[in-house]
């Protein structure tokens, strides 16, 4: 089997294409294959089983993409559904949860980490979970802020409306004097300035896209799959609904036009 085989990136829709958009800067020559299941995005607010439903069927489509190795963009199915999507890949399998919740304990040094994330991440404890088996000292405080999501989508990356909710959401955390913030979903590093802002830049922000960036790099190592050819690399996306939304607000989050996207049919919202 070929080293010059794409890496798969599944997402519940868009946001995967900020780990993505890592992946391209921390690996450039190699080439990656994205599904975005928009046809039932979002996973978030899904009880567990109907997300490990759909994990399992997203993966299939990787597989059936005939990928080298599998990145789960999105911490809804990292968080609870992993262990199917390692099940039945036949391929190494990386989530967003637990190379975020390492970078969170190597930043901190007064050991008060926040979490920010869906309702589904933040209930299922995961980044908590991770965090206290590295590290049983750290105390960790979490917060859902499930409009961040809408309000990244639509582009108000700098708006007065997403100040407001942003300093909203914020504030629980702002008075237990955390030191390390982990952006718990994919979409949340467009909101970035305005949360580092709002923190008054004493906290440092962890990107789990880009920590699962760093760890997908050691994993292709480990596995001798890293791709030999130096030639540009290919990036390839599938979606599960109509991709125009896609192809227009995916812009903004892989920061780079998406060229052709491609609809594969069967599944129903």
């Amino acid at each position: 089997m070929s080293n010059s085989r794409p890496i798969g990136v599944f997402d519940s829709g868009i946001g995967g294409l900020t780990v993505v958009r890592a992946m391209t800067r921390h690996l450039p020559h190699e080439n990656i294959t994205y599904f975005g299941d928009t046809a039932r995005v979002p996973y978030g607010p899904k009880s567990s089983q109907v997300v490990r439903d759909y994990a399992a069927q997203d993966t299939d489509v990787l597989m059936r993409l005939n990928v080298k190795a599998i990145v789960i963009a999105c911490n809804t199915v990292s968080a609870v559904a992993l262990d199917v999507v390692q099940r039945r890949a036949k391929v190494p399998v990386i989530g967003v949860i637990i190379p975020g919740a390492e970078a969170a304990v190597l930043a901190t040094s007064k050991k008060r980490v926040g979490i920010i994330g869906t309702i589904g991440t933040v209930n299922s404890n995961a980044y908590t979970n991770a965090i206290r088996q590295l590290d049983p000292g750290v105390q960790v405080f979490a917060q859902p802020c499930p409009l961040f999501v809408p309000l990244a989508e639509e582009g108000w990356i700098d708006h007065k409306a997403t100040e407001l909710v942003a300093r909203e959401y914020l504030f629980p955390l702002t008075l237990q004097k955390i030191d390390t913030l982990i952006l718990g979903c994919t979409h949340y590093p467009l909101l970035s300035d305005v949360i580092g802002r709002i923190l008054h830049h004493d906290v440092t922000l962890i990107d789990s896209g880009e920590a699962t960036a760093r760890a997908v790099s050691l994993m292709l190592d480990q596995h001798d799959l890293s791709n030999p050819s130096r030639m540009k690399p290919n990036l390839q996306f599938y979606v599960s609904d109509v991709p125009y939304k896609f192809s227009e607000v995916g812009e903004r989050f892989l920061g780079q036009k998406l060229g052709m996207v491609h609809r594969i049919a069967g599944f129903a919202a």
